[in-house]
């Protein structure tokens, strides 16, 4: 699933086939943008915040989320693409590489002066230059009536954290996803938050439990019904959020979150 960590690799990725590079064509899948034309212009970086990639070229930024199913994939130039091409969203072409945003949840073109507005709702960047946990914790704290969960998911609170590291987290910190934040100590769940991100931003795969083998890097993520990997209790789920529509999955051990 895509998270903080993920958009920071694909971003990565990105600005090393591109950066410096003048594209030679650009192609939008999008209705409100299929008739941008980049051409010509040098793309100057690639970054991500939070879940958000933000790619500059020229004096506009294409900015894209991944949302659940989205990704983006570098080719070389002629090389057969692995996804059919109606699931492309965007086409950035330049004269060493190719890059394609598949089934993107969000895509749109804005001047790049727009770009520090467009993007100031967010909170601090758990990957970012701007990180500063003693706003996160300020901003989470700010509605102490909100299950801790939903706090945590929040991208104006701190942005990069996804379903996954939400769940994960609140098993490392022992805290039922249904807690109010007001009942939780959050520097040490935001201290937290950071350094399990960082410490997952350059591998291939994402582990919380310290395990890389397949089927054992998470400790309740996605795992109802199984034995809690610490006290052997049985994994429950449920569903929480701000309201009926948005609405995400939980996992929690009855035991080890009390």
């Amino acid at each position: 699933m895509p998270e903080g960590d993920s958009v920071y690799q694909a971003a990565q990725r990105l600005d090393d086939a591109l950066a410096g590079q003048v594209v030679s064509r650009s192609d939008f899948r999008v209705p409100a943008y299929a008739n941008a034309d980049l051409a010509g212009e040098t793309v100057h970086s690639v970054t991500s915040r939070g879940k958000h990639l933000l790619m500059r070229i020229g004096e506009a930024v294409v900015h894209s989320h991944l949302k659940m199913e989205g990704e983006w994939r570098v080719y070389r130039p002629g090389q057969q693409w692995r996804r059919p091409g109606w699931q492309a969203r965007v086409v950035i072409e330049t004269a060493p590489a190719v890059a394609v945003g598949f089934d993107l949840g969000l895509v749109e073109v804005f001047p790049a002066a727009e770009e520090d507005d467009r993007m100031a709702y967010l909170g601090p960047d758990l990957l970012g230059p701007d990180w500063d946990a003693a706003e996160a914790v300020r901003r989470i704290a700010s509605a102490p009536d909100v299950p801790i969960a939903v706090a945590l998911g929040e991208q104006r609170n701190l942005a990069g954290l996804g379903n996954v590291y939400v769940n994960e987290l609140c098993f490392l910190r022992g805290i039922r996803p249904t807690r109010p934040v007001g009942e939780v100590e959050l520097a040490p769940l935001v201290d937290l938050a950071s350094r399990v991100i960082r410490a997952n931003r350059d591998r291939i795969s994402r582990t919380t439990t310290g395990n890389d083998r397949r089927g054992e890097r998470l400790w309740v993520y996605s795992r109802s019904g199984e034995p809690c990997r610490r006290c052997g209790t049985r994994i429950e789920h449920g569903r929480l959020g701000r309201n009926d529509v948005e609405l995400r999955d939980t996992w929690w051990c009855p035991s080890c979150q009390r």
